[in-house]
Order: C-alpha cells, then structure tokens, then sequence
C-alpha cells in the first residue's frame, strides 16, 4: 500500500522551469539529457519524445553553437516538454535561445566573459522570466581555485558556485538553481550539503559522470540516495553513459523507492531460491517489460514462495505468494489461486485491471474536489 514518505525537504525558493515548478513543495523533478546532434533535429526530437514517454519532467539539450541555438528553436516548435539550453562561454547563444522559447538557462555566468556579457544574459533572462541553473563540475573548476585547493574539494566547489550566486545577487536575480556535480560520490554528497546552508534557491542533484548503466546507478543511488533521505534536492538528472531514457527510469525508481513520488509500478520481488513455486526471476523480467507503459502508482508483490510471501502480498496492491497453487491478494485479502500455467498472462490482466480501478478512484476524487 502506498503510504506517505518521513523525509522532511529541505524548505526552498520555488522558480518554474517553463510549466514545472522546482523547488518549494513542488514534487522532486526528473531530468535527462539529449545526446544526439542538435543539429540533428529529427534525431534531436526523437529522442526528447522517448525521454518525456519514460517520464522525464524537463530535458536539457546542449547548444555548443549559433547553429544549435537555430535549431533548438525548431526543436522547440515540436515537443511541449521544458526545454534547458546548456551553453558555455558565447554569451550570444543564450541571447538567441531566449527568443527561440527556451525554459532554463544551464550556464556558469564566470565562463561568460566579461561583465557586460553577463548582465545582458542576466537582463534578457529576467525580462523573459527565464530561470538560469549555475552549473558547476570538479572537473571544470576555475583555475585560481584549482591552484587555491590543490584540487578538487567541497569547498572549492561550494566556493566556485557562490562566486557565480553573487554574478546573480548583482543584479537582483533570485530565479536559480545551483548544481555542485563531482564524479566522487562522497565530494558531491558534501559540497551540496555545505551549500544547502548557505542559499535558499533550489538544488538540482546529480553524480556527474557516475559511469555506465550499472555502476552509474549504484554510485547515483549512493549520493543522491544520501542527499535526499537529508531532505536535500529538489531536481536531479542520472548521469549515464547509456540511453538517456535508462537515466530517467533510475530516477523514478530512485524516488520511488524513497516514497518521494509516485509513478507506475513499484515492483517488491524476492531474489528467488530454492523454496520458489514458479520461476520468480523469468516472472519479473517479463512483466517489467509488459507493464512499463502503466503510470498509476500499484504496488506490486511477487513472492516465491509461503515463508515470506503471503506477509509481502497482504501489504501489496496486488501480490503473488508462490504456492501449490500460487496465491493472489488485492488490496490486503486473499482473492484467487492461480496455476503456473500462463501465470504471467493472467497475472498482467490482474495488474492492469487494477491499476484502471484505482486510476478511476482518483479521478473520481479530483473532481469531487
């Protein structure tokens, strides 16, 4: 059964990212990232949809040049998910994507340039109502901080975004939020915590370069998993070298697992051993595959066998406990046996039914008020 989560966030100032609200008490968002050419934009497109389709509330899409920023702007025309440009050093880019519709800005305003360059970005991005994110990353520190720390540290990362916070407090720009990304889980869990003290604006989470689908999702787990059971965070984007849908289905599964948000199934299944009465793992492989497109939040029980699944199933929305035959339960109580015969099909029908009940209970809330 669903139930609340006891993490108490982080109290912080809310700014929205075109429709999405970040930050305040809004719902912790998912980002992900494109890596196809910009310019590439049918491929660019694409891609974004496939990203938005797993769940993503924004997506960020690199724009290293005048000709990206072009084809941002038809990128833009095509999908109605928020769109974050990330642009380094040519202060004209940002300028351009500001009036191609862009929803955030993914700049560090210290590799901008020169003052004056800043404050025109700044300017078009307040006159626009346009969020910036300060971006920072161990691996691109300022060099004076470099040779400062000797290396890589929380506090030359916390120090190197607070140098940027006061490019904004000049003048007065309070919509932002700051990243503090370092591939070591415990400099990225650390420099966030100092800065948590230091600023009210929202933090966008992220193990930078966390390594392929496996790791990248343990080491992302680890440090965002940290963070947020502080209350910390209040956006995050899995870095992965992997498909980009893969970083944004870490991400729910992470905050799901957190009982920060709810979306789909949450799967609760035994690593299976001798005792089972049906091939649990063969089970799960499948109707993870089957039922990716369910959205309404079901918890799921799939139990081998009678020493731990009946308790497991009586807490689920729907759970199997392995029997001779396997056990069903809905919502608490015992309902049918089923045979290991087609046990997965009529297992998916139960699923769906349910999830469409329970998707017909809420609407019924919401419009009852």
């Amino acid at each position: 059964m669903q139930f609340q989560s006891p993490i108490k966030r982080r109290r912080s100032r809310q700014i929205m990212v075109g429709n999405v609200p970040v930050g305040g008490d809004a719902p912790i968002s998912v980002q992900s990232m494109t890596n196809t050419e910009t310019t590439d934009v049918a491929a660019t497109v694409d891609q974004i949809q496939r990203i938005v389709a797993a769940g993503a509330d924004i997506v960020r899409v690199s724009v290293p040049s005048m000709d990206a920023a072009e084809a941002f702007g038809q990128i833009r025309k095509q999908v109605s998910v928020p769109l974050v440009a990330d642009i380094h050093f040519d202060y004209r880019i940002a300028l351009r994507v500001a009036e191609l519709g862009v929803d955030c800005l993914r700049i560090n305003p210290g590799n901008i340039g020169r003052e004056k360059r800043i404050q025109a970005v700044v300017e078009t991005a307040k006159d626009k109502n346009i969020p910036i994110r300060i971006g920072v990353n161990a691996g691109s520190l300022e060099k004076d901080l470099q040779k400062k720390y000797g290396e890589p540290t929380p506090e030359a990362l916390v120090e190197s975004a607070m140098r940027n916070v006061e490019f904004l407090d000049r003048y007065d720009f309070q919509d932002f939020k700051v990243s503090v990304k370092a591939s070591d889980v415990f400099m990225a869990v650390e420099a966030y915590r100092q800065l948590a003290k230091q600023i009210e604006q929202p933090l966008h989470l992220g193990i930078t370069e966390a390594g392929g689908l496996r790791g990248g999702t343990v080491k992302s787990a680890v440090g965002l998993g940290a963070l947020l059971m502080d209350g910390i965070g209040d956006t995050l984007r899995i870095s992965l070298a992997a498909d980009p849908v893969e970083e944004v289905k870490v991400g729910w599964d992470l905050l799901k697992s957190l009982r920060l948000r709810s979306k789909g199934i949450n799967f609760i299944a035994c690593p299976s051993c001798s005792r089972q009465n049906f091939d649990v793992i063969k089970t799960m492989n499948e109707l993870e595959l089957r039922l990716e497109d369910v959205t309404t939040p079901l918890d799921v029980a799939v139990i081998g066998c009678v020493v731990n699944g009946p308790g497991e199933a009586r807490e689920a929305d729907i759970g199997l406990a392995g029997g001779q035959p396997n056990s069903i339960y809905v919502a608490g109580k015992p309902d049918s046996k089923l045979g290991n015969e087609d046990l997965v099909d009529n297992l998916e029908k139960m699923i769906r039914q349910r999830a469409a009940a329970k998707a017909a209970e809420e609407e019924q809330l919401i419009a009852k008020g």
